[in-house]
């Protein structure tokens, strides 16, 4: 599921942040995966270990967490902290497939990537190319959205970021394991989250509300691990 998370980060939000990377130091953000990763990866990151990242990362999952969207499409149960990527001059990230178990790097425990996310902290008119390239069954779907939005996406796809040929894309990224780990039933489960938030605002038939709230904490019960 490749679905657009709108307004994550208000503009005053993000205003602050960029403020606050613009004297940050960046390292070579080869430094964070595997020699295949190494191959095809040309960008700038927030060291892990700077506290500025830290800071930041908390703004936005706290931000996530105030997001009812976001909650019901990603149903997260652990979130890898939130790391920030600059690409210019030419910067890229080619075709690649996420890692599929991750160390949160805080202590021994591992995610597994369910869901990958970007958070745009850069306007589209900012940079030329830096577009997100998300594969899937249904072809190749371009990404470039306004700063404070995000995008989610299976951490399955094989996906890219173009390079930016003007200006400099700036942007958080993370991985989510969900407590639904099939894609598809996530999907189900939030159509439905939709259709009952919907018939609640229209003042539907309470009867029929209650019983497709049953049906929906049914299905995440038979699916969800924890």
């Amino acid at each position: 599921m490749l679905l657009h998370i709108p307004e994550v980060l208000s503009k005053e939000q993000v205003a602050g942040m960029r403020g606050a990377m613009e004297a940050a130091e960046w390292s070579d953000g080869r430094q964070t995966v595997g020699p295949q990763g190494a191959k095809v990866k040309r960008n700038q990151q927030l060291p892990d270990a700077s506290p500025l990242r830290r800071e930041l990362g908390e703004i936005v999952v706290a931000a996530l967490a105030r997001h009812p969207l976001y909650h019901a499409a990603a149903l997260p149960m652990r979130t890898l902290s939130p790391r920030f990527n600059r690409y210019e001059g030419g910067g890229e990230y080619g075709f690649h497939i996420d890692g599929a178990v991750m160390a949160t790097g805080d202590s021994d425990v591992q995610v597994r990537s369910d869901i990958s996310c970007t958070l745009f902290l850069s306007e589209p008119e900012e940079y030329d190319g830096g577009e997100l390239i998300v594969s899937d069954t249904y072809g190749e779907h371009e990404v470039k959205l306004p700063a404070g939005d995000a995008i989610v996406y299976p951490s399955s796809s094989l996906h890219k970021v173009t390079p930016v040929t003007r200006g400099a894309r700036i942007a958080s990224f993370f991985w989510v394991q969900s407590l639904v780990r099939d894609d598809s039933a996530r999907r189900l489960l939030l159509e439905l989250d939709t259709a009952i938030r919907n018939l609640s605002a229209s003042a539907a038939d309470q009867a029929s509300i209650l019983q497709l709230t049953g049906v929906y904490h049914n299905l995440l019960r038979r699916w969800a691990e924890t």
